[in-house]
């Protein structure tokens, strides 16, 4: 099984290591330092106190590795829209791309039935480059529980977790997503096929769409956030109108909102993903995590009032510091009628 993973930082490290561990012929895709590190001294994972060194294929250019049986996409969300042209070797007439990233997809209305069955997303896929690019018939969902940090060039350190939950769009059990699920959990992590995928997406994206930019305004970690009866409150807005707009789509909340708070909150003293990229100055991943809600929120016709003044602020806030930039306004053009299809 050829495996490639495409941006191999933190997360993508890690899988990379524990695919190799199970079997798998992985290749990894990265760039400077920590690429040259991993290609002359391997890859490093430290859990607990133990070391564990691997070493895949490593490279900067996807032309040298051919065709993959999977494609693993480890990169910001932001950053993906830039290298679908890049990918391109990477993709054989039965590639399957797994999207490892936070927050809504690109192939998110893609066999989801209704109204918006086919509709893109400008605000995670402008101008539907990964749609038509990678092409959302590839795409298996991928939902990242973990945490992990590179702390040195060719060094991950895992931190907590190992549940990669997997999904087609289509909540089939396909032979593909089976046979992923089956070689991940060989390397010891914790694979389970949603029948509902997009569930799970939303499970995540609850959380990441309020505690990231509220932390990111306030420099405060989970356990402040949620224990601030004013900032907890902010929280609860918000995702009481992510709710409103999942709901119409059909998604099932299989928690409580403030349950889901006080899972966040059990965390403890965890500065989000938003506010550590802010700190180390690297950018920050705004639109999967909020604009895109805003952008579905418009169409199903659910306000989003919390939502709309917290994104202004953080947006802001990231231009501030160098670190975002707003995605242009689409045009009429650039919105596809949605095709009419049985509901979900």
């Amino acid at each position: 099984m050829k495996i490639c993973i495409y941006g191999s930082g933190a997360i993508g490290g890690y899988l990379g290591v524990r695919l190799h561990q199970a079997g798998a012929d992985v290749s990894l895709i990265a760039r400077g330092s920590h690429l040259e590190a991993m290609r002359a001294n391997g890859v490093k994972l430290i859990v607990g106190d133990e070391e564990q060194v691997v070493h895949p294929r490593c490279t900067d250019d996807p032309a040298e590795l051919g065709p993959q049986d999977y494609v693993i996409v480890g990169l910001k969300a932001h950053s993906v829209p830039g290298v679908v042209d890049a990918m391109q070797p990477l993709l054989g007439p039965d590639t399957a791309v797994v999207t490892a990233v936070n927050g809504i997809p690109y192939w998110y209305f893609h066999k989801h039935g209704g109204p918006f069955e086919g509709r893109t997303l400008e605000t995670v896929d402008p101008g539907a480059r990964q749609w038509n690019g990678l092409g959302p018939e590839r795409a298996i969902g991928c939902i990242v529980y973990p945490a992990t940090e590179v702390v040195a060039p060719g060094v991950i350190q895992h931190v907590y977790g190992d549940k990669f939950p997997l999904g087609e769009p289509d909540g089939s059990t396909s032979d593909r997503v089976r046979a992923l699920s089956e070689v991940m959990e060989a390397g010891g992590l914790k694979a389970p096929i949603r029948d509902r995928v997009r569930d799970e997406i939303w499970l995540k994206l609850w959380g990441n769409l309020c505690f990231n930019p509220i932390s990111a305004l306030t420099h405060a970690t989970l356990d402040v956030i949620c224990g601030d009866p004013e900032t907890r409150a902010v929280a609860k807005a918000m995702m009481l109108e992510a709710k409103e707009i999942g709901d119409r789509l059909g998604v099932h909340f299989r928690v409580d909102v403030e349950r889901r708070i006080n899972g966040a909150a059990a965390v403890g003293a965890h500065k989000t993903s938003m506010l550590q990229d802010l700190e180390r100055g690297r950018p920050m991943e705004i639109d999967a995590l909020l604009s895109v809600v805003q952008e579905m929120g418009r169409m199903v016709g659910a306000p989003t009032p919390t939502i709309d003044v917290v994104l202004a602020l953080v947006r802001q806030r990231g231009e501030m510091a160098g670190l975002y930039h707003r995605p242009a306004p689409a045009t009429p053009a650039e919105e596809p009628a949605p095709a009419v299809a049985a509901a979900q």
